[in-house]
This record gives C-alpha cells, structure tokens and sequence, in this order.
C-alpha cells in the first residue's frame, strides 16, 4: 500500500480511471444491513477508501469515517491484515472494503454488517479476444513488458482469485527510460495501441478516437453479519 502514500503518486489520474460501482450494488448492501433486527445507521467505516467513491455512497448512515491514506503507525501490522485502533471495539454498524478486504481487522458491532467486494481485470464485450492481451499486460511475468511482476504480493493475488498498489507506478520507477520510446511509447501507451489494433481487426476498420466501447468487470461481494 505504500505507493499511493508517494507524492510522486497522482491520485487525480487515479480517481478518474478506477472503476466506479453502481448504486445498486450499495442499495443491495443496504437492504442486506437493514435486515438485521438490531441494525442501527450510527458509523460506517470505508476500510481503504482511496478517493472516496464508495465512501460517499455511504448516505443512509449519520457519520461516515473513511480510512485512507495511512498515516504512519495509525495501523499496526498484524499476521495478514491491519488493526485499527483508533476505532473503539464494537462501535461500527457497517465495513466496507473495496479492492482492500485483506488488509484489515474487525471492528463490528452486534448487529453489525460487513461488505467486501472486489473486481478483477476489465474487458471489452465486443471484443473477447483481446482478454489474453489484458492479462499478459497485467500478470504477465516478464519485467520489461508486463506491469504483473510489480503488484504488491500476496494481496494482488487474492483480489485476481476473487477473495491496490499501483503496478503501473511501480514499473515507471523501477524502468525510468520507458516512456522515452518516440515511437511506441511507454507500457500503458503500448497496451492501449495493442488494443487498438486488436479491435481493428475485428472490426475490419480503423478505430478513431471518438468511438465508444463497453468495458465490463466481474465482481465477487462478501456480506457477513455479526451476531
């Protein structure tokens, strides 16, 4: 998780390509919480919030507390995840955690209810065929053309198995000269131009800029109560 914690990390860059979720997805969280006899919508608590997509679904609830960045020493490491302890115990009627479910330690209420969800890499409807183009850029294994070797281990696993460090960041410093290719440009410049160049096969025709295409992620959800 260190390298969003970088100031050379650009979270407005961040924030504008990271998948968003739709609103029914917390309605279904919702009314999964709302089924618990003794629910109460005191304090929810958004475990690695980032910028706050989810954070700011979070509506029904009185005092919303989103956790992110981490200040250091504000979480102490503990075997496989991360504990809080300026959360008293019991005091939290909602955890969620998007991309991040691995990382914490539980806080809940009676009658409290978690939510974790995860999604794995993106994919074009119209265009399967350039799913393996996605994952050899992704989890590829080789260092110079994949950004996979530079995922924050084992957590990016976990999220690929459906139960984020940035990779791409990661490969930029660790490969500085990359992006001074003049004709192809850096790894991300030359995934999407592989990609281009996949749906123009398909398509029979040149892709111009203004097309549109449907990307799509699948998503695993986790909802658990505590009694």
């Amino acid at each position: 998780m260190t390298t969003f914690g970088k100031s050379t990390f650009d979270t407005s860059i961040y924030a504008a390509f990271r998948p968003t979720c739709p609103r029914s997805l917390f309605d279904f969280i919702f009314r999964y919480h709302e089924r618990n006899k003794g629910a109460r919508w005191d304090r929810p608590v958004d475990l690695g919030c980032g910028t706050g997509q989810a954070t700011v679904e979070l509506t029904p609830f009185k005092c919303v507390t989103g956790v992110y960045p981490i200040a250091q020493g504000a979480l102490k490491k503990t075997p496989g995840a991360q504990s809080l302890p300026f959360l008293e115990d019991s005091s939290v009627d909602l955890v969620i955690a998007a991309q991040a479910c691995h990382w914490f330690d539980w806080v809940l209420r009676k009658d409290g209810s978690a939510a974790f969800w995860i999604y794995s890499e993106f994919r074009f409807t119209r265009y399967p065929s350039l799913t393996q183009t996605i994952k050899t850029y992704s989890q590829g294994v080789d260092p110079l053309h994949s950004v996979g070797p530079y995922w924050q281990q084992p957590g990016r696993s976990i999220l690929e198995n459906h139960l984020v460090k940035s990779s791409l960041h990661t490969f930029h410093q660790r490969n500085p000269t990359n992006a001074e290719n003049p004709l192809r440009g850096d790894i991300a410049v030359q995934f999407w131009k592989d990609l281009k160049a996949g749906a123009e096969r398909e398509d029979g025709r040149a892709v111009e800029g203004h097309d549109e295409v449907d990307i799509e992620c699948s998503l695993a959800l986790m909802m658990v109560k505590r009694a």
